[in-house]
């Protein structure tokens, strides 16, 4: 049995309602937000309350929502009620690729009208069993993590892997391997020093935390032997997008040779990485942190919140299919 990080699976369904864990929060509290719609699905997502496959989560389980919420709809309004849930999921986020998973729950409606068969059960159904196979799926891909960490590695991570990382941190402590990990800050969300640093520990992993720019530094000075990162995006000839940030240290794990291991979901659907919509955040995230403008006069902000790394700066992608 793994040891399971609460970021593991930070959304779930309870009596009638979604539940997202609010990693704003974190490491302050535990706190779950109770969505009930579409809507307010769509605003924890912009509001980036949870983040990559949190989001992945909720907006699956929004589809359950409307499903549960429907009963009273006819077929045909049922039917547009997805297609409408689908299309505002679709728009929460550009660089995401929910179409890639609404499109598949739209199907299923469809298959069900057209066959003639119960469309809230069928629907339910198959959302059901396909998170359970990505839960799966997920735990296998943790197994494989641990596989990949050798006794005696330090370990760079940037931003936050979904539980992933520190839950194979715990199968190497298990396994007596003495590791250690260094994670970024992540700016200007932190997440590495609120998520990353905070899992870790939970797990019992040894952590250090260092800043964004430290990276040239620690390389240079052998302070780590492998990189490991997720991703937020992937393309059909390996490239990939993550969080900003990313890229920087792929060309520098690339001048040190150092392994540069990312995890995926592949996909097809796009190219190459100049393909990849890039979503640029409100500048205000950049310009003030915890309520408080933190630069004077008429400054502006650029946050693009993703980067692309190009397929060859990669050692090995660690993939899952989630389709």
């Amino acid at each position: 049995m793994i040891k399971e990080s609460p970021l593991f699976w930070p959304a779930h369904m309870k009596d009638g309602s979604l539940y997202v864990l609010d990693e704003t929060l974190i490491p302050k509290k535990v706190h779950y937000i109770k969505v009930r719609n579409t809507q307010e699905a769509v605003k924890v997502i912009r509001d980036m309350k949870t983040r990559a496959f949190g989001q992945f989560l909720v907006v699956l389980n929004t589809f359950l929502l409307e499903l549960q919420n429907g009963r009273a709809l006819s077929k045909e309004k049922l039917i547009e009620k997805i297609k409408e849930t689908a299309e505002a999921l679709n728009n929460s986020r550009p660089t995401f690729p929910f179409s890639e998973v609404t499109s598949i729950i739209v199907g299923w409606a469809q298959k069900a009208s057209a066959e003639n068969l119960d469309l809230i059960p069928f629907v339910t159904k198959n959302i059901h069993g396909y998170l359970q196979g990505i839960r799966y799926r997920r735990l296998e891909r943790v197994q494989k993590i641990a596989a990949l960490i050798k006794d005696g590695d330090s370990i760079l991570t940037h931003c936050n892997v979904s539980g992933e990382l520190a839950m194979a941190a715990a199968i190497c402590k298990d396994q007596e391997k003495q590791i250690h990990f260094f994670a970024t800050e992540t700016r200007p969300y932190l997440q590495g020093a609120k998520l990353t640093a905070w899992e870790l520990q939970k797990m019992g992993a040894q952590v250090t935390l260092v800043a964004d720019n430290a990276i040239g530094s620690l390389m240079a000075d052998e302070m780590v032997n492998k990189v490991i990162v997720g991703s937020d995006r992937s393309c059909a000839n390996g490239d990939f997008a993550n969080k900003i940030g990313t890229y920087q240290i792929a060309v520098l794990a690339k001048e040190f040779e150092i392994p540069f291991y990312v995890l995926t979901q592949p996909s097809n659907k796009i190219k190459s990485g100049e393909d990849i919509p890039i979503e640029v955040r409100d500048p205000q995230e950049l310009l003030n942190f915890s309520g408080k403008r933190i630069v004077a006069g008429e400054v502006k902000g650029f946050y693009p919140g993703f980067d692309v790394v190009p397929s060859d700066l990669i050692t090995e992608s660690i993939a899952i299919d989630v389709n």
